[in-house]
């Protein structure tokens, strides 16, 4: 028999443990909505207050934090300065600038030039020195060269006396500069150090001096003469030595191939 909808309703309320789980009392919270909505107030609070602060000058006074005057910039370690010279006497870079990025540019080549192949034979080393050196110091600097250039330190890498290598081998010698940086300055006299990595040896398969790898630091000494900086003198220290990272060593072939197949640079600061 149908119920009339004027008969009272009962309802039945059922022991807490018997509820059906499914059951819902009213409308659930959302947490992460309201979560939400907060992030995004703050996200537009934020963006409107540096577009309100944008352009508006520093206050006067106003200098870095010493955290941040203590972190160079990242352009500190780039390469920078001016254009490489442009005029070149026996391969060797000159006319440098009488600035100091000159200076620092002039002490790169010489060093590249201290530490070529040319160094160890006697006609050659004198060709650089003329080029390089000032001309009051060329014949102490060229004494000194001499004796540590002698026949017995040029037989110890396979060399004979006029500085050659034996047939069928190459002799190495090349240094790369890696960075300058000017430790003493004035108008007429500079020093430079300048951080290289170098390749020395006999590159060859009969060779007993394989062609190996070092880091020093080559501290130059110039006065600027009236139209460029020239050498005075020049001390080498050891280091310093990144760690030798985890790569299989060349063939004697392949090292012999690569130094006569890569050229050398001149280098401008």
């Amino acid at each position: 028999m149908p119920v009339s909808d004027d008969q009272p309703h009962t309802r039945t309320r059922l022991p807490v443990g018997e509820q059906s789980v499914y059951q819902t009392t009213g409308r659930q919270p959302r947490p992460l909505r309201t979560l939400l909505t907060v992030l995004l107030v703050v996200a537009l609070l934020v963006v409107a207050i540096s577009i309100a602060n944008r352009g508006k000058p520093d206050p006067v006074g106003s200098s870095p934090s010493a955290d941040q005057a203590a972190t160079p910039a990242a352009s500190a370690t780039a390469p920078t300065g001016q254009l490489p010279v442009a005029t070149a006497s026996n391969g060797i870079g000159v006319g440098h600038p009488h600035t100091d990025q000159g200076a620092q540019s002039a002490a790169a080549n010489y060093a590249v030039a201290l530490g070529s192949a040319e160094m160890f034979r006697p006609d050659a080393r004198r060709t650089v020195l003329a080029t390089v050196a000032d001309s009051t110091s060329q014949a102490a600097l060229a004494a000194r060269l001499d004796a540590a250039f002698s026949k017995e330190a040029l037989a110890k890498l396979g060399l004979d006396e006029k500085g050659k290598a034996p047939k069928g081998l190459t002799f190495v010698s090349r240094t790369v500069p890696v960075g300058t940086r000017t430790t003493s300055t004035a108008d007429t006299a500079t020093s430079v150090e300048v951080w290289c990595t170098g390749l020395l040896g006999l590159a060859g398969d009969s060779s007993i001096r394989p062609v190996t790898e070092s880091w020093y630091t080559l501290t130059v000494t110039m006065r600027w003469t009236g139209a460029d900086w020239k050498l005075t003198d020049f001390a080498r220290r050891s280091g310093p030595a990144p760690l030798p990272g985890d790569q299989q060593a060349a063939t004697a072939e392949e090292i012999t191939g690569a130094v006569q197949d890569f050229g050398g640079f001149r280098y401008a600061r």
